[in-house]
């Protein structure tokens, strides 16, 4: 069982721990800081086991009416657990209070797993970003959810 809260500064070491497990570029633990001390855009969410440990987290900027997902990842012990789901479905809940017109993110063409989960939740491709991510030179699927307005 897993809960979704507002991530805090209490988070942060767990979270940069999820951020250099899940991604080839991490951020570092002082932009993960800075995004939820001072960007006043941005709105983050950790995934808390029983016991309270950080099994996942998941952010995204609202800029005007839209929301731009920044980051979403699972620390390897808890991936296909559902935590993943369980947080995009936290982000979207939030857009859809916040009366955003939809959410937007660019995930690598090879994130298989990552396109299904979106494509689950209504997200759909609509456009190519070339040579996106400087580690591979791998381009980027930008995917939309669009809300009813």
């Amino acid at each position: 069982m897993f809960t979704v809260t507002d991530m805090t500064p209490t988070h942060l070491d767990a979270v940069y721990e999820v951020e250099l497990n899940s991604f080839s570029i991490p951020w570092s633990k002082n932009e993960i800081r800075r995004e939820i001390e001072e960007n006043k855009h941005a709105v983050y969410k950790v995934a808390l086991t029983e016991t309270g440990e950080v099994a996942g987290y998941a952010g995204l900027w609202h800029v005007v009416n839209e929301g731009h997902i920044t980051n979403l990842a699972v620390d390897i012990p808890y991936r296909r657990m559902g935590v993943g789901a369980l947080l995009l479905e936290s982000l979207i809940t939030l857009a859809q209070e916040r009366e955003m017109l939809g959410l937007t993110l660019e995930v690598r063409i090879g994130n298989a797993a990552a396109q299904k989960l979106y494509t689950k939740y209504g997200f759909k491709p609509e456009g190519l970003r070339k040579n996106y991510y400087s580690d591979t030179g791998e381009d980027a699927v930008i995917m939309w959810k669009y809300f009813e307005v």
